[in-house]
């Protein structure tokens, strides 16, 4: 009896079903498990006949391929998680400006602890995302994958991870300060007016008029702010995936 099938089968789930598990878009912590088991077994099943397995004669081997398989994936959710984290990081600057710090809930796309304004800026990217189509970009991106980064049974990381690395965290610092940028720069000069206020009567009770004074005005600014999230997060999500592409291609 001929188990190939079954082995390309499996070795593709490993890829397929790290790029689901980690990838916001695809699944990651929010969907049910089903979901994310029904969709990596559909793309595995869609992919088979296209993709080619290395001989693997031994057992070494097979789980060589299955840390390059695992590793390739886990690089593609990149693409992805880089900008939720881009879009988080601005949101968090922003309710801290806001004095939103100690308003904490669980965020469902990463199950952990954060302001209600990094839930607010990642929710509102993914469903940016989602509207323009990323995920389908995704799932091309997955596809190009195994011509560019075949199947292999040798797991070489190439230096140019360092510099990928190094710009995907400058991706996530530049995209968050230019979402929270309005935000602190309305109230930076907030904070500049309530200085010279200071000066000029100095009997006033800043402690009472400025922490109302800074809500009301970062809560206006914020909703001017927000139409601005949906295209900077466009512009930027082709990059993401240019990155994600480059962390996959060190694995080759």
């Amino acid at each position: 009896m001929d188990f190939t099938p079954m082995v390309v089968f499996g070795v593709l789930l490993v890829r397929i079903g790290m790029l689901v598990a980690t990838a916001p878009l695809l699944g990651a912590t929010w969907a049910p498990v089903q979901v994310k088991v029904g969709l990596t077994g559909i793309l595995a099943i869609v992919l088979m006949p296209f993709v080619a397995l290395p001989t693997l004669a031994t057992p070494a081997a097979l789980t060589m391929v299955i840390a390059h398989e695992a590793a390739v994936g886990l690089a593609l959710s990149f693409s992805v998680r880089i900008l939720v984290a881009a879009a988080e990081l601005g949101g968090y600057l922003v309710g801290f400006q806001l004095g939103f710090s100690y308003a904490g809930i669980i965020d469902p796309q990463s199950g952990v602890r954060n302001n209600v304004m990094a839930v607010l800026y990642g929710s509102l990217t993914a469903l940016v995302l989602l509207g323009t189509n990323l995920h389908h970009q995704i799932i091309r991106l997955l596809a190009a994958t195994y011509v560019s980064v075949p199947v292999s049974a040798t797991l070489a990381v190439q230096q140019s991870i360092v510099d990928t690395v190094i710009r995907m965290l400058a991706l996530i610092f530049t995209t968050g300060a230019q979402l929270a940028a309005p935000i602190v720069l309305v109230l930076l000069f907030v904070e500049l007016v309530l200085g010279v206020i200071t000066r000029a009567a100095p009997s006033l009770n800043l402690m009472v008029i400025g922490a109302p004074l800074r809500l009301i005005v970062g809560l206006a600014a914020l909703g001017i702010a927000l139409q601005v999230v949906p295209g900077v997060m466009t512009r930027v999500s082709t990059w993401g995936l240019e990155l994600g592409a480059q962390l996959a291609l060190a694995f080759r």
